[in-house]
């Protein structure tokens, strides 16, 4: 009797409990903490490619196969045409794009290495060539941003790019040009003035994250009027770094430059693509036979 007891009582109180919408549940489950799973934050949505490693950055070719495609000059306006590099793939999503200038009577074969180089990383990129070989370099600067207008709306590859992910380079002018770009556009993501030539030197208006490639022995742009005053007038509060050559010359970024490819591919990653896993390239400052000196703010993580 008394079991059989025992079992009623209990089937009662389950009815009860069922009644009133209720579940028994196990003494320990009633005892656990209240906590859910944390979700991981989520991953940079900009983060192209594998992780990044110093053979990887100095190598000829990055992971992302590229191909490209002419913009002809009678097709555009505001700049001469040039020609576009750009990853064969968007399983990553879109990219962030890159225009570069050449110097003062040159053509954009002078700055053509840069091309595949950068693209093969993962971005997507145009060297153009100027209205005129002579063009100063403000007129450079709006020409670049011509091109980089003409990328993100009306090009063939406007759909592999992230609009609100571009930079300017250039070499001689073209790097004055960039600077140019980068203080009339302020949302550009990055800029980067390779032995650059302007006669303007106060750029404290710019607001953009900025990379100044200069040559210890550039006879046409010496630093000491040119890249130095450059770097310097920049504010301290913005992401900026010098980098000066060690014995090379005004025509250095005219033909591969593993260390120039080296760095550029850290900027534009940290700052178009805002991946932080390349910070380890330029922060605490580059040592080495090639480099003259370095100097930076570090990034502003």
């Amino acid at each position: 009797m008394h079991h059989w007891f025992r079992r009623a009582v209990g089937s009662l109180l389950a009815l009860a409990l069922a009644g009133a919408g209720l579940t028994a549940a196990p003494a320990a489950r009633a005892a656990a903490p209240d906590i859910l799973p944390v979700a991981p934050l989520a991953a940079n949505p900009y983060e192209r490619g594998p992780a990044p490693t110093v053979a990887a950055i100095e190598a000829s070719r990055g992971p992302f196969a590229i191909a490209q495609t002419t913009i002809t000059a009678g097709s555009v306006t505001g700049f001469r045409g040039g020609t576009v590099y750009y990853p064969t793939s968007t399983a990553e999503g879109t990219f962030g794009a890159v225009a570069i200038s050449p110097g003062y009577t040159a053509t954009q074969s002078s700055v053509a290495w840069l091309g595949p180089r950068l693209a093969s990383q993962g971005f997507v990129v145009v060297t153009i060539d100027t209205l005129s070989r002579y063009d100063q370099p403000a007129s450079r600067g709006t020409q670049l941003l011509a091109a980089l207008d003409h990328l993100t709306t009306a090009s063939s590859v406007r759909t592999r790019i992230d609009r609100n992910r571009l930079a300017v380079m250039g070499h001689s002018m073209g790097g004055g040009g960039s600077l140019s770009a980068a203080n009339t556009r302020p949302a550009l993501q990055a800029a980067i003035p390779l032995t650059g030539w302007h006669t303007v030197k106060n750029w404290s208006s710019v607001r953009v994250p900025t990379l100044v490639v200069g040559a210890e022995n550039d006879s046409i742009a010496p630093v000491s009027s040119h890249s130095e005053p450059f770097y310097t007038s920049l504010p301290a509060t913005l992401d900026k770094a010098y980098l000066e050559l060690n014995a090379a010359s005004h025509s250095a970024p005219t033909s591969a430059n593993v260390t120039i490819a080296k760095y550029s591919i850290s900027w534009l990653k940290r700052f178009v693509d805002d991946d932080t896993r390349y910070e380890q390239f330029l922060c605490p400052a580059p040592r080495g036979t090639a480099i003259q000196e370095y100097r930076d703010t570090c990034p502003h993580s």
